[in-house]
């Protein structure tokens, strides 16, 4: 029992060990690291799916991050290295996908649907107007009269 105890409070300190991993990078100079943690910034972490490379804590995003450093301090191009992201993970790591026609429908959606949504609210509104009021007969107009008078 005092085994179990130890190893479930060894598991306990080791824990939060884990989650702090930081990356440790050489970088030539101060403006290629601010570009890499940029570039890191634009990818989708393809484990995650909804960090991106610097915020996710997942195995692959740090090798990810590693090799965004080592091609950003090889002089690589911003292209070059989204690029090679691209053409290993799919247009899917970008978080902001390329307009092309495979997106334009991710694209266009939001705005295709706000413009539906218009054409049904201005249709309601126009319907709405166009219903005439009935008109009250005179059986229902002496009725009316003798309740106001009844009220006041």
């Amino acid at each position: 029992m005092r085994l179990v105890c130890r190893l479930i409070l060894l598991m306990l300190v080791a824990l939060p060990l884990r989650a702090d991993i930081v990356d440790t990078w050489q970088f030539k100079n101060p403006e290629n690291q601010q570009r890499a943690i940029s570039l890191a910034k634009q990818l989708r972490c393809p484990q995650c799916q909804n960090q991106n490379l610097v915020e996710s804590t997942s195995p692959i995003a740090h090798d990810l991050r590693l090799e965004v450093y080592r091609m950003v301090d090889e002089g690589k191009s911003d292209e070059q290295i989204v690029s090679f992201m691209t053409q290993r993970f799919g247009d899917f790591v970008l978080y902001k996908p390329r307009f092309n026609s495979q997106t334009a429908l991710l694209w266009c959606s939001p705005l295709v649907l706000m413009l539906f949504g218009l054409l049904i609210i201005w249709r309601y509104v126009k319907k709405r107007r166009q219903l005439p009021t009935p008109a009250l007969t005179e059986e229902q107009k002496r009725q009316l009269d003798k309740w106001l008078e009844k009220k006041s």
